[in-house]
């Protein structure tokens, strides 16, 4: 894939946003390994941009969505990825869903659900850094089911 140095910047960048959608599942794990926290330091400003807007998540999906995936103006490349960054995010927001279900009748601090948010946290965690190094390099990120599903939907 030949890709230019801002088609691989902006192809990196749309991971930010499920890194941050990532965060809540993680809280416990931060708390017990503080040093984790580093990895979020630098998101800080989004992070409470996000937390703070009320459906801050959905103009963002929107922007990505209308701005990127369906905009011409914008390669293959930066195209796949973001849409890629577009459905890792919804995968988060359903995995959110099902815990919301499943916490009251097991209780939040119970070890199926701290062990499922921390599973899910870990995975979000390579996943995008994974395509994070992954774009930076030029090179498409490869992600089981996900890349089959993006590829179907970006011409």
């Amino acid at each position: 894939m030949n890709s230019d140095i801002k088609d691989r910047t902006i192809s990196a960048l749309v991971y930010l946003l499920p890194l941050v959608y990532a965060l809540p599942f993680g809280l416990s794990l931060l708390r017990q390994f503080p040093l984790l926290g580093i990895i979020y330091a630098p998101l800080t400003p989004l992070i409470t941009l996000e937390f703070s807007l009320p459906f801050a998540g959905l103009i963002v999906f929107f922007g990505l969505w209308f701005g990127i995936v369906r905009s011409d103006r914008f390669t293959y490349f930066v195209r796949f990825n973001t849409m890629q960054a577009i459905l890792l995010d919804i995968l988060l927001i359903v995995c959110s869903l099902v815990i919301n279900v499943l916490a009251p009748g097991l209780g939040r601090e119970n070890l199926l659900i701290e062990t499922l948010n921390n599973t899910i946290f870990l995975g979000s965690l390579v996943v995008c850094f994974y395509a994070i190094i992954q774009s930076a390099r030029g090179i498409q990120a490869e992600i089981p089911t996900i890349s089959d599903a993006v590829s179907s939907q970006i011409r």
